[in-house]
């Protein structure tokens, strides 16, 4: 008997956190190998979410060196912002927690 505890890998124990949160709010998490439907699926959520960002902060940009902007559209252009945000750390959470699994299994 050893006290050590086996290494999860990504088809048994490792959760992945998803792109979206449950109607309460908390936090999807789904197991498997990652190539099924709902994984397939983040992926493509992700990367729309990934792209929305990017282009956001391209029009938050063009706002802020126009220097031409009311009060309402930049407090649009901050939920905005703080909701991207929120997506690009749940996305590199979800990814960390995967590489590290990697780095630890060897794949």
């Amino acid at each position: 008997m050893t006290d050590e505890t086996p290494t999860p890998t990504p088809t048994t124990s490792t959760p992945r956190l998803l792109p979206w949160a449950s109607p309460d709010g908390k936090p999807c998490l789904l197991l498997g190998g990652g190539d099924g439907f709902i994984s397939r699926l983040a992926d493509d959520i992700e990367a729309e979410q990934l792209c929305y960002t990017a282009e956001l902060r391209k029009e938050a940009r063009r706002m802020l060196d126009g220097r031409s902007w009311t009060t309402g559209e930049l407090q649009l252009l901050t939920v905005e912002l703080t909701e991207a945000l929120d997506a690009v750390q749940r996305i590199a959470e979800s990814r960390g927690e995967r590489l590290v699994l990697n780095q630890r299994s060897g794949h």
